[in-house]
């Protein structure tokens, strides 16, 4: 049996590469979405079991993932230092004596964007002024969703204003626990337009939809509303980001490009702190779709500390030991 099953898509041969301009709201093609837990579990189970990462292609591989970070810090304590910080280690990830050892002093490594607050989205654009790096903003009643429409409206139009090139909003789970798909549709629409050219990452908080084929549904329904990219979780769950979910999410990208040409980007969020978990991602993306996923415009992992731990795995690639996580700058 399938793992995950969609309607029967149409293989188009004229490809768009351009930004995802949406779809009518197709419930007849949700209606055919199924979701097999047990296959899911199998799959991901026998994908990390025949796939193993070893010396210089870790290396690799461990580099590319930083790339594909959102360096995030979204804390109520957070300040215009820390920001700066952390805008600081974007634009330089990894000590610079690592690097050097590693060959790779000319590849000019960088985070894939830094993630903040609103308040912070102008202090964070300041910071990156003489970077191609893009601030991302939080908005929309993050992480709840539950403040009034016209508010979350706002929320994105003052954080695009001040600079903020990506936006991730996070959906009303109501609309999804009730199966009111047209509601979604609707706030995922309305939260596309206010984004203008801001990329649109919608927040599914695939913790609290209670069954994978609610996950695979809202999964679509984002995408025929125009998100740019479709992300786990907010970190804020009590689960957050795994690969069972990862895949259920993958298979509907893969659905939705077949039938639109259009391809979607994807972002786990949430609990992700290990080097070790960030390669089993990139397998699963890898495996599950093409290389032109494993780059940041169609992949970033939500993180706030894993970071630290790549570090230390290419530090022992270089050394041969580990080292303590305060030999590493604070990201």
């Amino acid at each position: 049996m399938s793992t995950i099953t969609s309607k029967p898509v149409i293989h188009q041969l004229d490809i768009h590469q351009n930004r995802n301009s949406g779809t009518a709201l197709n419930l007849e093609w949700l209606d055919h979405i199924q979701v097999n837990f047990s296959s899911v579990e199998g799959r991901t189970k026998s994908l990390l079991g025949r796939r193993c990462v070893k010396k210089q292609w870790q290396e690799a591989w461990l580099l590319k993932a930083i790339t594909c970070m959102d360096l995030t810090t979204l804390g109520g304590d957070d300040t215009k230092g820390r920001v700066r910080r952390l805008c600081a280690k974007a634009k330089q990830p990894v000590r610079r004596d690592i690097i050097d050892a590693l060959g790779m002093t000319d590849a000019k490594i960088t985070t894939g964007a830094v993630c903040v607050y609103h308040e912070m989205v102008e202090t964070a654009v300041e910071a990156l002024a003489d970077t191609n790096i893009p601030v991302a903003a939080v908005s929309t009643g993050f992480p709840h969703g539950l403040s009034p429409m016209p508010q979350r409206i706002q929320e994105i139009k003052a954080s695009v204003k001040a600079g903020a090139k990506e936006i991730d909003i996070v959906i009303t789970r109501g609309h999804v626990l009730t199966g009111n798909w047209q509601a979604l549709y609707d706030e995922v629409s309305s939260f596309r337009e206010a984004c203008g050219d801001a990329h649109l990452k919608t927040i599914l908080a695939t913790g609290e939809l209670a069954t994978m084929r609610n996950v695979a549904k809202a999964s679509m329904v984002a995408m025929m509303a125009g998100a740019d990219f479709i992300k786990t979780s907010t970190g804020k769950e009590s689960v957050n980001a795994n690969l069972n979910v990862s895949l259920t999410m993958v298979r509907m990208i893969r659905d939705y490009f077949a039938e639109t040409g259009y391809k979607i980007g994807y972002k786990p969020a949430g609990g992700i702190s290990k080097a070790k978990d960030a390669l089993s991602y990139l397998i699963l993306m890898k495996e599950e779709l093409n290389n032109d996923w494993l780059s940041p415009e169609l992949f970033r992992f939500g993180a706030s500390s894993l970071l630290g731990d790549i570090e230390r795995q290419l530090e022992h690639f270089v050394t041969g030991h580990y080292s303590a996580n305060n030999r590493h700058p604070l990201a």
